[in-house]
């Protein structure tokens, strides 16, 4: 019996180193292909590149590419936005505003004044507001007149004419209708009259 043991204490143990040494060898090809993978990836060398500062340079190096290519880029944007963000549409909106007065300028002649106030009714002492459109009188001075004993007689007030229009105020101490109109003593031009209500 003292024979056979030592027989199977052996196998046992043989089998044991065996493991140990398959082990170290398995650790071992992991290690050697654990190192390779990093070399291949430029793991090691990334860390000596932050600690050289050389991997901050070579992000620097991005803005000096950006900056070279950014001359041109701004000057084509300068002329290329402008043009194509305004639309067809928006320009010929634009282009039709002037067609509103146009339009107005088309029921008024050149050489007539027209005349409106802003309203018809006032109490006593307040502003009576009124401006009006005179295309052919640029720069011209235009004096108030208002009607009284079945006649029209200046009132002490006068407006100018700028870019074809004009408006101003008057107070009257007048109560009841009063009518008004501005009359170019240069032309002889006079306006239609209004009518506002005093009181």
């Amino acid at each position: 019996m003292s024979d056979d043991s030592p027989k199977f204490d052996r196998p046992v143990l043989n089998g044991l180193v065996a493991l140990v040494a398959v082990a170290l060898g398995v650790g071992l090809i992991l290690g050697l292909v654990a190192l390779l993978a990093s070399s291949q990836l430029g793991l090691g060398d990334s860390d000596s590149a932050v600690a050289d500062g050389s991997g901050q340079r070579e992000s620097m190096s991005i803005p000096e590419q950006f900056e070279s290519a950014e001359s041109g880029p701004r000057i084509t944007l300068a002329t290329e936005d402008p043009d194509e963000s305004e639309d067809p549409e928006e320009s010929e909106d634009e282009s039709e505003e002037p067609t509103a007065t146009e339009t107005t300028e088309d029921v008024v002649e050149d050489d007539e004044i027209s005349l409106q106030a802003a309203s018809t009714t006032v109490t006593a002492g307040e502003r009576i507001y009124f401006s009006g459109v005179y295309p052919a009188g640029e720069g011209a001075i235009l004096w108030v007149q208002r009607y009284e004993n079945d006649t029209w007689s200046d009132f002490p007030a006068s407006v100018g004419v700028t870019n074809g229009t004009f408006s101003s105020y008057v107070f009257t101490g007048v109560s009841g209708l009063n009518r008004f109109r501005v009359i170019d003593r240069d032309t002889g031009t006079a306006s239609n009259e209004i009518r506002v209500t005093v009181g």
